[in-house]
């Protein structure tokens, strides 16, 4: 890693299981760091408490990263969804959609012009192996981590070349309490593996400090991924013994 004194980064979920750990690393690196949670953030310099579900208090977030961008903005804030998809309440799928993918929309809107402007930045997006590789009992869940990572390419198209770069990440599960019980039995009877939290921080902030574009943690997840992409039958056939354990637990 290397050191960036006097430049500033806007964590959304910095209070959380992973968002404190890269907070404390990108603290470290010299950075300084503005926590925005529904609560303080003891890991950072500055905490704005806010609340990402509600329309005015994002609208108010926008406003002022737009007037006072930081160097660096990183989206962590996000919602699970777990469980059959006709099982999930309306306003469940619409908390999931927002957090997962529209709040980074909006604040990546509110901070691109000055950071093209000033002629650099970095948009960071968190997103999650679940959306490169579609999980059921998942399906709000991947499919707003998936809409992130179409959002975080399509800026790094539109910021080509302006000193504005986008790093998008898709790390595996992480023994957070963003893991339910139901969540943490389905990781265990389908064989999911979970990382230390402070073990997927590094991660994330080695590929901000290095200005990645695209980084997605474990060779077997990158690899199930590719041949997602191109024989989506052949993971399909990979995951029935998983389902039918997942339909027994979780009818």
């Amino acid at each position: 890693m290397y050191r960036l004194e006097g430049q500033t980064v806007a964590i959304t979920g910095a209070a959380g299981g992973l968002g404190a750990p890269v907070a404390r690393l990108l603290g470290a690196a010299g950075l300084r760091t503005i926590g925005i949670d529904r609560v303080e953030c003891p890991a950072c310099d500055t905490s704005i408490v806010t609340d990402l579900a509600d329309d005015v208090a994002l609208k108010s977030l926008a406003e002022h990263l737009a007037n006072a961008p930081p160097d660096i903005l990183v989206n962590i804030a996000g919602v699970m969804r777990f469980g059959l998809h006709e099982s999930q309440p309306i306003e469940a799928l619409s908390l999931c959609y927002r957090v997962n993918l529209l709040v980074p929309a909006v604040l990546a809107r509110a901070v691109a012009a000055p950071m093209r402007r000033r002629g650099h930045g970095q948009i960071v997006n968190i997103g999650s192996v679940l959306g490169l590789i579609p999980y059921p009992w998942f399906a709000a869940y991947s499919s707003s981590k998936a809409g992130l990572a179409a959002l975080s390419q399509s800026l790094r198209r539109e910021l080509a070349g302006t000193g504005v770069a986008v790093t998008h990440i898709n790390p595996r599960a992480a023994r957070t309490a963003f893991n339910n019980s139901e969540v943490n039995r389905f990781l265990e009877i389908t064989g999911m593996k979970a990382d230390a939290p402070e073990w997927v921080a590094r991660r994330i902030v080695a590929a901000i400090l290095a200005r990645r574009a695209t980084v997605s943690i474990g060779a077997m997840e990158r690899f199930y991924a590719m041949l997602n992409a191109i024989a989506p039958g052949l993971i399909d056939a990979g995951l029935a013994s998983q389902i039918r354990k997942a339909r027994a637990e979780f009818p």
